[in-house]
């Protein structure tokens, strides 16, 4: 029996909260293990860097998580949800470098604050297999496996040209340099060429490639993206003698067509062709040595200013034998393809710009139909030995000129389009080209290989845009990379006996004394060693891996928690990862290194399965108001929205705001992601403090799709709140009821079946919701309709206090997997011993309660709706005519007429034509 009272207690978000987390801790609920009896399913969040504060968009992003993981749980699925925490990183040695500390005391206090604010939100984290990545005993697996690929070749050295940041004083990604900078601390990067370490991604690039079409899973954005990225193609290698040199000039080309119309050939400074100009020209050298300034982003090499010089070198021409001047180009880089680019400036922007500033050749070789014709048409009017393009340009021609004069000035218009405005860049038929003017370019491709590759100095290749992973930085703060080296034996791995190496993190004295860059570098304690090879002096790397080496293999690590190697067996129980929710930022970077790492994991006999992660869900970002001030020299001051007062008009519209801390005027500015650098965001802890987690979580599901920008919304944030004490409020008034029969389903009067309907429509809509389409925010409203006619439903008959009853064990176990804390508490007062609500089972509908005896139907007359009835679902045709033309309105607009015509479509509509 469920204990009455007579005044229900006022809903107390922290208690409640409280009580459950303690139970879920106490129960040890959301450990799991291998279990062959349940299928098993892993839903894992991106891990959060250890900043030192959650923000709104990790609550996003994890409550997402979280819903799907207790839905899944609800269905009988065996769920692993972990946590765990990326946490090396420039970020932390920037902090240290300011407080004067050490990386490992901030990141360490960080990570203590962050877990208390994710346990205070709920999530259903299985926390026995939390790690950080800084952590020795996580690194040394990836220590090992990095000794193992660098045995087998796939890990390797070499001199390579970089983005370097002189005030990090660290490697960047193209990704990371924005119009020339660097992104973190805006210095203007560098050109600089330096041995660093890689591993061999461009041997799996066509895997990468193919295998998006195995994920119907993932978002086709994020497979474009990736598919753009890897940027597969196929074209011709072909070789250009160099004057005076014994190894030919290669270049890679997508467009062979256009080979008749190069004009000249660009190289890198650091191609051996221009170092070698280079030595007996000193203004070659210089102009060389200033290409070192900006950086190696495809993004700013397209659009920096076009700059070069002439090495006094030239090439011959493979089909025409012509020489062709070699200039260094600030343009091309010796790291991409073979350093070399054949300049075809009619065809190509790029080269079109520098052939304007450098008063070079154009040659146009590629022209649309139109031009085509025209110079076809040219053509039947000459002698075999006449040229139609000379005729074009104005040439003598055998023939009056007014016979041709159209086909003339269409020539001439496509020239002048490529002189004065730009590059032709589509592609066409081949004019001025010779044997091979006339063709296309499927053609022309065809023809040229086989002349070049018959020839010995061309050959078919297939090329990728993607470039070996360079995954070593020259910070500390970084897992070591396990190689020494000797003077006698080179680079040599660390053996694995010797793992790991630890990285030393009492460093707090080097930071204060101001060695920010690397301590381990002046470390000489640390960094001298002896080889292992031959057992001499030897020293070992200070450079430390890219951070997306460690979140490259996380998500496999804790599905083997205590391993010896990286996984165990456990791995082919859990993985693939059944859903993987995180930023579209990390499209391309992450999840490509993230897909490229597991194969690894796979060749090497860890895993068996090809893939990591079967199903992608990408968050939208959370956006909110910005307000700013500005100071006399126009730099915005950001303000918080937490320190404003808004002023609005009588019909709510804001038209001005003041700052809460002075009552001095700001201004508005637009809706942006929230970010630091706005100063708009939103600490989630203030909230939890405030409302409780429950509302935080149910707003971030509510106020959008998963996909979707979500706009904060305080007044948004305060409904959720009235909705959450309205159920609590309702669902105590009812408990406080007498017992509650079972539903007799025989001996239900229209009203009651009524809202079982509706109970079991929400239920089938809710769970579809959930597991098909994740639209979390339409569940919600499902809800709150269902609780508003429950609300509506009086009926205090056994019966209907029955259908009462199952109606809010529906609510609150459909509601359970978006707020949790509340719903464990109102399981327990509808009458349920203290049980784990997420081992419920997840309601279904029945069928047969969705059965409607009546149907509504819109009646219109002559195509205008102008009312609705209600009719048994078994109601005859004669029935529907007459109850239509009897509905009060539309008899008003049938009044005077016969009707010509009635139109019923069963169970829809009744049209009335007259």
């Amino acid at each position: 029996m469920l204990s009455a009272v007579s005044e229900p207690a006022a809903y107390e978000s922290r208690t409640v909260e409280s009580a459950a987390q303690s139970f879920w801790a106490t129960s040890r609920a959301f450990e799991v293990r291998e279990d062959s009896t349940k299928p098993k399913y892993y839903c894992l969040s991106m891990l959060p860097y250890p900043s030192g504060a959650l923000h709104v968009g990790h609550v996003r992003n994890y409550t997402i998580g979280d819903v799907i993981s207790r839905h899944k749980r609800m269905t009988g699925h065996n769920v692993l949800q972990p946590m765990g925490w990326d946490a090396f990183g420039l970020p932390a040695e920037n902090a240290a470098i300011k407080n004067k500390t050490a990386p490992a005391k901030w990141t360490y206090a960080n990570i203590e604050h962050m877990r208390t604010q994710l346990r205070s939100l709920g999530y259903a984290i299985d926390w026995s297999r939390e790690f950080a990545t800084c952590k020795p005993d996580y690194y040394a697996h990836e220590q090992r496996m990095f000794v193992r690929l660098l045995k087998k070749g796939v890990a390797y050295r070499k001199n390579s040209v970089v983005n370097w940041d002189p005030v990090d004083q660290t490697v960047l990604a193209n990704e990371q340099v924005i119009d020339g900078r660097g992104w973190r601390t805006g210095a203007l990067v560098e050109k600089r060429e330096i041995p660093q370490w890689f591993l061999r991604i461009t041997d799996y690039a066509q895997e990468l490639l193919d295998e998006l079409d195995r994920l119907p899973g993932w978002p086709d954005s994020v497979k474009t993206m990736q598919r753009n990225w890897i940027g597969r193609s196929q074209g011709l290698e072909i070789q250009f003698p160099v004057d005076g040199e014994d190894a030919p000039l290669t270049v890679f080309t997508t467009r062979p067509d256009t080979l008749m119309g190069v004009t000249f050939i660009s190289i890198a400074g650091e191609h051996p062709l221009a170092q070698k100009a280079a030595q007996g020209n000193p203004e070659l050298a210089d102009f060389i040595a200033g290409l070192k300034q900006g950086g190696v982003s495809e993004a700013e090499l397209e659009t920096q200013e076009k700059r070069g010089m002439a090495t006094g070198q030239w090439a011959r021409h493979p089909i025409t034998g012509e020489d062709v001047p070699i200039y260094v180009a600030n343009f091309v880089l010796m790291g991409y393809g073979t350093g070399a680019v054949m300049a075809v400036p009619a065809h190509d922007q790029r080269d079109w710009e520098f052939a304007k500033a450098y008063g070079l050749p154009v040659k146009p070789v590629i022209a649309d139909a139109a031009t085509r014709d025209a110079l076809e048409e040219i053509n039947t009017h000459l002698h075999d030995h006449d040229d139609p393009m000379a005729v074009a340009l104005g040439g003598h021609a055998p023939v009056d000129v007014y016979e041709i004069d159209a086909a003339v000035a269409t020539v001439r218009e496509f020239l002048r389009g490529i002189e004065e405005d730009g590059a032709s860049t589509e592609r066409g038929w081949l004019i001025n080209s010779g044997e091979f003017s006339g063709m296309d370019f499927d053609a022309a491709f065809e023809a040229l290989a086989a002349q070049l590759e018959a020839g010995g100095i061309g050959k078919r290749q297939i090329n990728y845009r993607l470039r070996d992973w360079g995954v070593s930085r020259q910070r500390y703060w970084g897992c070591p990379i396990p190689v020494i080296y000797c003077a006698s034996c080179g680079a040599v791995p660390v053996p694995e006996d010797q793992l790991p190496v630890v990285l030393p993190e009492d460093v707090a004295d080097a930071f204060a004394a101001g060695d920010v860059h690397s301590p381990i570098k002046s470390d000489a304690a640390w960094r001298k060693t002896t080889c292992p090879g031959c057992g001499g002096a030897a020293e070992r790397e200070t450079d430390t891996f890219d951070t997306f080496m460690e979140s490259s293999w996380y998500y496999a690590r804790y599905t083997s928690p205590g391993a010896a190697d990286m996984v165990d067996q456990r791995a082919n129980y859990w993985l693939p990862v059944d859903q993987y929710i995180g930023g579209i930022e990390h499209a391309i970077l992450h999840l490509m290194y993230f897909r490229f790492y597991h194969k690894l994991l796979r060749d090497a006999g860890l895993v068996t399965c090809d893939e990591p992660a079967t199903r992608l869900l990408t968050q939208g970002m959370v956006i909110a108001d910005t307000f700013y001030r500005e100071d006399a020299h126009g730099a915005k001051e950001w303000i918080n929205p937490a320190d404003v007062e808004l002023q609005h008009d009588e019909r709510m519209r804001v038209i001005g705001a003041t700052s809460r801390i002075d009552g001095l005027p700001v201004l508005i500015g637009g809706t942006e992601k929230m970010s630091k650098s706005k100063n708009n965001g939103v600490d989630p802890q203030i909230l939890v403090d405030k409302y409780g987690a429950d509302t935080v979580r149910l707003f971030s599901m509510f106020a959008a799709p998963p996909e979707q920008s979500l706009e904060w919304s305080d007044a948004g944030v305060e409904g959720m709140a009235r909705f959450l004490r309205r159920l609590w409020r309702d669902v105590h008034a009812h408990a406080a009821q007498p017992d509650h029969p079972v539903v007799a389903v025989a001996h239900l009067d229209a009203a009651q079946k009524t809202l079982r309907r509706l109970v079991h429509e929400t239920i089938q809509k809710v769970g579809d919701d959930y597991a098909r389409r994740h639209s979390f925010n339409t569940a919600i409203a499902a809800l709150m309709e269902l609780l508003n006619h429950v609300a509506k439903f009086t009926d205090t008959s056994d019966q209907g206090r029955a259908v009462r009853h199952e109606a809010f064990e529906a609510i609150v176990l459909l509601l359970n997997p978006i707020t949790p804390h509340i719903c464990h508490a109102l399981w327990q007062t509808l009458g349920h011993p203290e049980t784990l609500l997420e081992d419920q089972p997840f309601p279904q509908a029945d069928a047969s309660a969705m059965v409607r005896d009546a149907v509504k139907l819109a009646v219109q007359v002559n195509g205008k709706l102008r009312g609705t009835i209600d009719m048994p679902v078994d109601a005859s045709r004669e029935a529907l005519e007459a109850a239509a033309l009897a509905e009060p309105n539309v008899a008003s607009f049938v009044a005077g007429h016969t009707p010509k015509k009635v139109i019923v479509v069963p169970g829809k509509i009744v049209n009335i034509v007259v």
